[in-house]
């Protein structure tokens, strides 16, 4: 974690924040499932000090790349909201290239499974507290969000109440877990059917989601140039769905200028992220942050984000429906 703000962090700095702390990363931690491929490989970060932290699952996407999507990606994200006050996990799904699986028919990128390692990580927390150093009766088990990007956007909306219906046969898939108090959907996918490309529809064909029961408290993070027509025949307001499609309380944050890669959460100077920005990545990360904390704390950082940008409307908007 930075001791100072990057130089080229422009408006981005008059998003107020509480004070950063140093973080440590634990990694990896090894939990063995005999259901799965492999066992499951977690990352934590986490500050060193303080009691009562609640917990961010942090689901990665899939992208280009041969290894941020694994637990070794979004280190921008994992790094910022642990000095902010949170214990950030994040495991390698079996979609990852790093272990190059190739999922059964109807379990494409292993979409199912990815849900279900979030509910393994919160079944298994004893173990993970266990294996760190000085956490151990530190964590609020009470106090859980999920975030996740791209495809793991679509992990976290199916863990905070969004359910899948399988065009194909109808079989309908629910893994919303009550546990987790609030979610960011970060670039998420929006509609199926005929809001598909072509190619998308054989990319995802296990793809059709219902957003109706998606009701836990979220934030969607959306690029207002995110233009994905290898997914969709729509424009950026695609990846908005998970707003627009679900019932409140949500929020959704459009990004100026932004594209899938939302400034660089994936990684520092990644090849795989087209608007590559400091300021829109500290944009990111403050907003986020800001929800989370008030989400999970309980303090007036929302509100307070929200102010700001009224005055910053070249960073972006935010709209609520409660």
């Amino acid at each position: 974690m930075r001791f100072r703000d990057h130089a080229l962090i422009g408006a981005a700095k008059d998003i107020p924040i509480n004070p950063a702390t140093p973080v440590f990363t634990f990694s990896p931690i090894v939990l063995p499932f005999p259901e799965r491929h492999v066992d499951l490989e977690l990352k934590v970060t986490a500050p060193p000090k303080g009691d009562a932290i609640p917990i961010i699952l942090l689901s990665h996407g899939q992208g280009r790349s041969n290894h941020l999507n694994s637990l070794e990606g979004y280190t921008p994200l994992a790094e910022f909201w642990a000095a902010h006050g949170f214990v950030v996990i994040q495991p390698t799904h079996l979609s990852s290239v790093s272990l190059s699986l190739t999922g059964p028919a109807g379990q494409e990128y292993y979409w199912q499974d990815r849900a279900q390692d979030m509910t393994r990580v919160l079944d298994r927390l004893d173990d993970i507290e266990a294996a760190i150093p000085g956490l151990k009766g530190r964590i609020d088990r009470t106090k859980v969000a999920v975030a996740g990007h791209s495809l793991g956007a679509w992990t976290a909306s199916m863990l905070l109440g969004a359910k899948n219906i399988d065009p194909r046969d109808g079989s309908v898939v629910n893994k919303r877990d009550d546990r987790i108090k609030a979610g960011v959907i970060l670039t998420g996918t929006g509609n199926a059917g005929s809001d598909l490309s072509d190619f998308g529809k054989k990319m995802v064909p296990f793809y059709g989601p219902d957003f109706s029961e998606l009701t836990t408290p979220a934030l969607v993070v959306c690029g207002d140039e995110d233009v994905s027509p290898h997914l969709t025949i729509r424009g950026a307001d695609w990846h908005a769905d998970s707003y627009s499609l679900s019932p409140g309380p949500k929020d959704l944050f459009w990004v100026k200028g932004a594209k899938h890669g939302l400034g660089g959460i994936s990684g520092w100077d990644t090849a795989e992220t087209q608007d590559e920005s400091p300021e829109r990545l500290s944009v990111v990360q403050r907003v986020t942050c800001a929800y989370l904390r008030s989400a999970l704390y309980g303090d007036k950082s929302w509100d307070e984000a929200c102010k700001a940008l009224e005055k910053l409307e070249q960073l972006g908007s935010i709209e609520t429906k409660k």
